[in-house]
Order: structure tokens, then sequence, then C-alpha cells
């Protein structure tokens, strides 16, 4: 009778990530945010319980073919309590937001930029799992570091239903002296993206859709995910904001995908998110063969410069192993 009820557990268990994230895309409330928390979770710990059981498998064979006799019960333990531990470093990993700093140099760059520094944030994803508590921290963070300028380059949303207003409410404080900006992610294009757009704009940030700003003398251009994803769709996009090829400029994008486009374009910097990084282990190593160099940090292609955050929140399992969640302090000289 415990073996089947264990195994119905299970079973229950296996799915249990999968009902409720397709429940969250329909409606929101508190206990459906409780078990979608305790399922994102469950399910990062049975992707490591998974790799866990091959490699006590593995080593229990190995064990044998030596001749060494071992008590299975101990060693299981053994394996399942390394699962329990990597789970748990995850989880409080994920939640540790780190400050990244790093310096940049941009050709013709206007003298009234060097020593100017902008702070990058990405992937917050609120939603399900995170709210507004998870935001309000993510905006002290940034005026700790009294940025100049603010970048927000997508899925601040998680793309489920939520009340939209409250959860951008703490954007309200980035009263940088050269404003804040931001540009949509894929998340905030899985439904109607206008609803996101105008929670954002709400709070006094510049949302850019596909379009050039000039902030005291720097262009700044923003270009949607949705515009962003497909080569030469995307340069039609970027020529059609009559940016200056010839003078310094930023291009916010939510994704490092069509980067050869954007260097042979002339953008001098690229500040997109995405990749997390692959978030945890062994995802880090798909998106490192998927992306490449520009998975994670700063590179060069060409002229142009591109730095590709590993965001500030998670998606899906709220784990980070092999990454680490970030806002990114840029300094010009």
């Amino acid at each position: 009778m415990n073996h089947w009820r264990l195994l119905v557990a299970l079973g229950i268990l296996s799915v249990s990530f999968l009902a409720t994230s397709i429940i969250g895309f329909r409606t929101t409330n508190l206990v459906l945010r409780i078990v979608y928390r305790i399922t994102a979770v469950w399910l990062g710990f049975v992707n490591y319980a998974f790799f866990s059981s091959v490699l006590c498998w593995v080593v229990y064979l190995a064990v044998l073919l030596v001749g060494t006799k071992i008590e299975r019960a101990y060693f299981a333990a053994f394996f399942l309590g390394l699962t329990v531990g990597v789970t748990g470093y995850g989880v409080i990993n994920g939640e540790w937001t780190r400050v990244r700093r790093i310096t940049v140099k941009l050709a013709r760059l206007p003298d009234s930029w060097r020593g100017r520094t902008a702070v990058l944030v990405s992937d917050v994803h609120l939603g399900n799992y995170r709210a507004f508590g998870f935001v309000r921290r993510v905006v002290k963070l940034v005026l700790r570091l009294k940025p100049d300028v603010v970048f927000i380059a997508g899925d601040l949303y998680d793309g489920t239903p939520a009340d939209l207003a409250r959860l951008a409410e703490p954007l309200r404080m980035l009263k940088a002296p050269l404003g804040a900006f931001f540009v949509e992610g894929n998340h905030e294009e899985f439904s109607d993206r206008t609803k996101y757009l105008k929670a954002v704009a709400a709070t006094g940030v510049r949302v850019l859709e596909n379009e050039k700003v000039i902030v005291d003398g720097l262009q700044i251009i923003g270009v949607t995910y949705r515009d962003a994803t497909h080569g030469e769709h995307f340069r039609k996009t970027l020529r059609s904001t009559g940016f200056d090829r010839g003078q310094t400029s930023i291009l916010l994008t939510h994704a490092p995908d069509p980067v050869q486009v954007s260097a042979e374009e002339g953008i001098s910097l690229q500040l997109s998110g995405h990749t997390h990084h692959g978030q945890f282990w062994p995802w880090t190593l798909a998106a490192e063969r998927m992306y490449g160099k520009f998975v994670y940090g700063l590179h060069r292609l060409g002229e142009m410069q591109i730095y590709t955050s590993t965001g500030a929140g998670t998606w899906g399992p709220p784990l980070r192993v092999g990454s680490r969640p970030e806002i990114v302090a840029i300094k010009f000289v």
C-alpha cells in the first residue's frame, strides 16, 4: 500500500509544475502562487535527482567491480543528500542578486558621458514566483549605485496574469538624472504586450519601441524582441530608427541573437539579457552551445562591444548553479 501511495505521489509531482504553469498563464491567486513556487523548486530538485541517480549507479558499479562491499542504504542516502544540497544551494544563489561592475571605452563617446555610470537590469521575471518585494529589492540595489541612467533590457514580467501596475510601482523610484529606458523581451510578448508596456510607462520609465532617442549627445536605440530575432528584418528595423552610424550609439535589445547585424550596422555597444547563462547546470552548457561567447559578459565583435547579462531573476525552477543573478554597473571612460 505504501509503495503505491509513493508511486501516485511521484506521478502527481511529475506533472505538477506543468499543470501549475498552464493554469498560471490563465489566472492567478495566492494558492496558485504558493503551489507554483513549491513545484518550481521541485522541478529543480528532479533535475539534480536524475543526474545524481546516474552518478550513484556509475560509482556503485565501479565500487562493485573492484570488489569492495558497501552498504547500499547509506550509499543512496549520500547521493540523495547531495541532490538536496545542490538544490538548496541553487535556490539560495538564485535569490542573491549581485552587482557586477564593468568599464567600457567607446570611440567618439561624448565628453559629457565620460565617467558616467549606467546600470543594466534584465530578466526580473515578475509573476507567480517573483513579485513586489523582489522588484523593490532590485530597485533599491540599483539606487545604491547612484546611476546616471538605467537600462531595462526586457522580461521585466514573466508573461503571466498579475497586478501589473503594482509590480511596476517600485520603478517610480528610478529617478536617474538621464532617465530610465525599457525595451520589451519575449515574455512581454506572450500575450497582449500593450498592457505590460503601459504599466512600465506609467512609472515614468521611457519605453523604447524601435526608436532612437538622443540623451546628452549619445544615441540610445531600443529594438523590441519580436523585431530583433531575424537578421534582415532586424537590419531594416535598425535603419528605420534613423540612427547615425558615424556617432556613438547604445543599442538596447533583449537577446544577443543577430549580433553580426548590429556590428555591421555600426552599433557601438549592445546591451542584452535573455540567456540567463543557462541559469543552472547542465542547461548552462546548452546556452553556451547556442550563444557561444555571447552567452554572458562583455565581448567585442569587430568595432562593436556587447554585454549580455545573466539577469536579475530566474524563470521556471528558481535555481542558479553555474551562473549567478546580477545587475550591471557600466562605467564609461
